[in-house]
């Protein structure tokens, strides 16, 4: 069950992320999320470029050990 929900929660922040990410390519202005960092525009793509790839990660871990563990097929 935990893997689940840690699958669930690392699309969530895959999803947030990746939106974000596409929103600061088009309007420079919208920062979102992760305003506050500064560094402006590529301080802040980096940021959430790394927040989807994490999550990527995350949600590929999380689904091989529930498959280890003879929840997924």
């Amino acid at each position: 069950m935990k893997y689940d929900i840690l699958q669930i929660t690392a699309m969530v922040l895959v999803a947030i992320a990746g939106q974000s990410a596409v929103r600061l390519l088009v309007d420079h202005g919208d920062t979102g999320l992760l305003g506050r960092l500064g560094g402006g525009f590529p301080v802040l793509l980096t940021g959430y470029l790394a927040v989807a790839a994490a999550g990527v990660l995350l949600a590929g871990w999380s689904h091989t050990r529930a498959k280890a563990l003879g929840r997924r097929k």
